[in-house]
């Protein structure tokens, strides 16, 4: 058997850092894996905007709600918006677990108004997403 005489050291040393993703002062009602699309007017056709797990979130002191998703793995976040009175989710035609609504979407750090689909995979989470 052979061992290399070779010993690597460690030429910066790196402390820990608090990372804060704006969740810290919110409670998780819902938290699922789901695909979310978009619909993009300019081409008339409804583009994947990415898959990772949608959040349902409540303020601790507001009590404001607000939808939150970040792509899986890269952790970009694909939805960002409160949850309002004016706010109607409906399930979509074709689908049984899939709802579209309409928000004032942050996800580009711009506010934007889309129109915005979700799929989860089975109508069991669908409908928890929906109550």
């Amino acid at each position: 058997s052979y061992e290399s005489p070779v010993t690597f050291q460690a030429i910066v040393k790196l402390s820990p850092v608090e990372v804060k993703t704006g969740e810290e002062d919110e409670n998780i009602l819902f938290c699922e894996r789901a695909k979310l699309y978009r619909y993009d007017a300019s081409s008339n056709e409804v583009k994947e905007r990415g898959v990772g797990p949608m959040k349902i979130l409540q303020h601790r002191d507001t009590g404001w709600c607000r939808i939150l998703m970040r792509r899986e793995q890269v952790l970009k976040v694909c939805a960002n918006h409160r949850i309002t009175p004016s706010m109607e989710l409906k399930p979509h035609d074709e689908k049984e677990n899939t709802f579209v609504w309409t928000a004032i979407d942050f996800a580009d750090r711009v506010a934007k108004v889309e129109k915005l689909y979700v799929k989860f995979k089975t109508k069991t989470i669908a409908d928890q997403f929906y109550e």
